[in-house]
């Protein structure tokens, strides 16, 4: 796509937190609230974008990744003039690469780049007058979605109200107690028949326990295991781990390099790679990667897991490469995720369509949040 240069005049961040009456509940710990962190940026000819920065874990992080945004990579970023987005993250990358390291802030740094990066990227389809998914070679709108982050307690009424708002496909958090894992598998596959039934073990398990537990599951017929043990594991326990699990791996929310992907994709010990655009590499490096994960012969499923515009970019990038992955669309009580997220809220019988509208093709009612607003 041809562009036309254009110069940064505005970068920034707003953080927002709603509270849970009903905790998010994963292997690792409990979500009490849930954060964004929204960026806005804007270039001298009055266009807009934007963004959203990873900030789940710990949730009080969300302020420091505003801040980072705010007061280290917006003046960095006002004034640069680029012809595409990939420049700027790029800039901001090499140019923070020593602070990061200095002050042992990696990812939040890389988070915040790459909230920055989903941002300039809606800025530059909207200059195209182009919908970001047809700016990023997609030719088809309508995206497959599945419901995700259902609870160990609950698990069954949650997943009931997916299927009512639309959705065929679920995934289940488990690396509890065997037996509750057992039982919310059973009735979440009575419930969803032969659609696509998935499970988060979100890092808890060891190699052991994983060989030993996950054949167990067959019987539920599982799309994919996600992170049965840590992501930081020995690649050579992952290949032991693929060759004894009987059912297909997935991972990749938590790799953050190039490298990492690149290993991710030889052999056949992931079935589905899962990059998440707003906690490492945004568009800018997902993009590629999400196209090698299907030339690889795997199932490229975007990880998402926080409010709408981050949603809404993944999308856009799944109806940009293509392929036969699904969105991952949290089922917990959100409305910083509701109320930005614009189509993905209407799912029917599991797929949502995308619009024609240049770039994310909204404009989010930020004021219909201000409740939530911390910074």
């Amino acid at each position: 796509m041809t562009s036309q240069a254009f110069t940064i005049k505005n970068v920034q961040a707003f953080c927002y937190r709603y509270p849970l009456a009903t905790p998010v509940v994963t292997s690792f710990g409990r979500m009490l609230s849930r954060p964004a962190v929204f960026v806005r940026a804007e270039d001298t000819d009055g266009v807009v974008g934007w963004g959203e920065v990873w900030c789940n874990f710990p949730s009080t992080g969300a302020e420091h990744r505003a801040r980072l945004v705010n007061e280290v990579l917006a003046p960095a970023a006002v004034g640069v003039v680029i012809d595409q987005p990939t420049e700027l993250f790029d800039k901001l990358t090499s140019g923070t690469s020593v602070l990061a390291l200095q002050s042992g802030e990696a990812g939040p740094f890389a988070q915040s780049i790459a909230g920055i990066d989903l941002a300039i990227w809606d800025l530059y389809a909207r200059r195209q007058k182009t919908a970001l998914w047809q700016a990023l070679g997609g030719a088809r709108s309508q995206i497959k979605v599945y419901a995700s982050g259902i609870n160990p307690t609950g698990s069954r009424g949650m997943a009931e109200a997916a299927l009512v708002r639309g959705h065929r496909a679920l995934k289940l958090k488990v690396g509890f107690a065997p037996e509750t894992d057992r039982a919310n598998l059973s009735a979440l596959r009575d419930l969803v028949g032969a659609g696509l039934l998935a499970a988060d073990v979100n890092q808890a398990w060891s190699v052991e326990q994983a060989i030993e537990l996950a054949p167990r599951w067959q019987e539920f017929g599982l799309a994919w295991l996600e992170e049965p043990v840590r992501a930081d594991r020995p690649w050579q326990e992952w290949e032991t781990l693929a060759a004894n699990a009987s059912v297909p791996l997935a991972a990749g929310e938590n790799i953050a390099s190039r490298a990492g992907f690149t290993q991710a994709l030889t052999g056949d010990v992931l079935s589905v790679v899962q990059p998440d655009i707003a906690k490492w590499g945004g568009l800018s490096v997902c993009v590629d990667i999400a196209r090698d994960i299907i030339r690889s012969g795997k199932t490229f499923c975007p990880h998402y897991l926080g409010g709408g515009i981050g949603l809404l970019a993944s999308a856009h990038l799944l109806a940009g490469v293509g392929g036969a992955g699904l969105l991952e669309v949290d089922a917990n009580d959100n409305p910083l995720r509701d109320r930005l997220c614009g189509p993905v809220r209407d799912v029917r019988d599991g797929m949502i369509t995308l619009g024609d509208e240049p770039g994310l093709g909204i404009e989010p009612d930020l004021a219909s949040i201000e409740q939530y607003r911390t910074a």
